[in-house]
């Protein structure tokens, strides 16, 4: 009998397909994989232990490090577990602005990934569009937040501002124009052969095993279930929005594919929504001292409200004791944050369930009996962030 001897080699943490520091130990049967084992850490950073010496107020920097695709998306999510351990509630215009600000956060991050996915398999030409499309979203933005890649806009209580005069007629010209763009992006590549035979049938998940894992986000649907945090638990007025939730069949790379594009559809559509019904009033909680300074026409009257408030900021504002979690629906899946109060200005402990790290976990059970070249596809099917995932 010939003897069966397999290959161990190293993929990563240095290949610019594993889109960061990821490193896969591979053992192969010829160009079959038999066994897959991610190894991650190479970027740890330590962000929960950190905030547990950070008031609550400096914490929200960190977030914006972890998918720092989607800074907005994260400030949102810490954001909505303060305040739900502080029991504050969110003017109506700050949520609308909130969400705009999301779904516009939701494009730039699929568009970033459609540009280095197709690029993965030798599509150069989306690389372009896509960063084209991807460029006037993030001036736009920083029209508003000042920042490209870590805003730290959405604050506590509401938002750091209200929003410019300029910035709306920018987002409308924007929605009216991106549906085209997308097309662009399915002529190039949705019925192209040769993306097809990279992607069709490769690496698929069925949506028992998605579960199994608690995969969620884009991955999750493309293997037909329908989950999707705005849908199931609505945060910030998603309520109040028209839209559909793209769901995949087969769960291949291929239909992983198609949900995002779709996807970006519906958060055009959002977005759309968010700017013709954006009401009037503050972006700032009202009768929230510790996290809202004083109006304008109440600093001339009362000094002394204002000097209280900024001495509340400098000493980090107090919580009452519990327990908080709440999610929100990023671009990759469900990003959660837990946090723990102990009464103090800061987290006494604070977990994120980050979904690149959760989604990766299922890595090696899609590509097991692939071939290698397979393993680049799956990879960017996820859409991982290593800073979301070593923390």
């Amino acid at each position: 009998m010939a003897e069966t001897r397999f290959m161990t080699v190293n993929m990563g943490p240095q290949h610019p397909a594993t889109h960061g520091v990821l490193r896969l130990l591979l053992e192969l049967d010829g160009e079959i994989i038999v066994k897959a084992v991610p190894d991650i850490g190479y970027l740890h950073r330590g962000i929960e232990k950190l905030a547990e010496s950070m008031t609550y107020p400096q914490a929200l920097t960190l977030t914006d490090r972890l998918d720092y695709t989607s800074g907005l998306s994260n400030n949102l999510a810490y954001c909505l577990a303060v305040e739900k351990l502080l029991d504050i509630a969110v003017p109506k215009r700050a949520q609308y602005l909130r969400v705009l600000m999301a779904e516009l956060q939701r494009i730039a991050a699929h568009l970033l990934w459609v540009a280095t996915h197709a690029l993965d398999l030798g599509a150069m030409t989306v690389l372009f569009y896509a960063f084209r499309d991807r460029e006037t979203i993030l001036e736009t933005l920083e029209l508003v937040t000042g920042a490209r890649l870590t805003p730290s806009f959405i604050r506590v209580g509401g938002l750091a501002a209200d929003i410019p005069e300029t910035f709306l007629p920018r987002v409308r010209a924007f929605v009216e124009d991106f549906p085209k763009r997308v097309d662009e992006y399915e002529t190039l590549l949705t019925e192209n052969i040769i993306w097809k035979k990279r992607t069709q049938g490769i690496s698929p998940m069925s949506g028992a095993d998605c579960i199994n894992y608690g995969v969620t986000g884009p991955v999750l649907r493309a293997s037909g279930v329908y989950y999707d945090v705005r849908k199931a638990y609505p945060y910030s007025s998603y309520e109040d929005f028209d839209f559909e939730i793209p769901m995949g069949t087969n769960g291949d790379v291929y239909d992983r594919y198609l949900v995002r594009l779709k996807e970006m559809r519906q958060s055009n559509r959002i977005v759309k929504q968010a700017a013709a019904k954006l009401p009037p009033g503050p972006v700032t909680a009202v009768d929230a001292p510790q996290v809202t300074p004083p109006a304008k026409e109440e600093v001339g009257k009362d000094i002394a409200a204002l000097i209280r408030h900024f001495k509340i900021m400098e000493q980090g504002f107090t919580t009452p004791r519990g327990e908080v979690y709440a999610s929100i629906e990023s671009s990759k899946g469900e990003l959660g944050f837990y946090l723990i109060s102990d009464g103090t200005n800061k987290p006494f402990r604070m977990k994120i369930r980050p979904p690149s790290f959760i989604n990766l976990g299922a890595l090696s059970k899609m590509i097991e009996g692939q071939m290698v070249a397979d393993v680049v596809a799956a990879i960017g099917s996820i859409d991982i962030v290593l800073g979301e995932i070593d923390r």
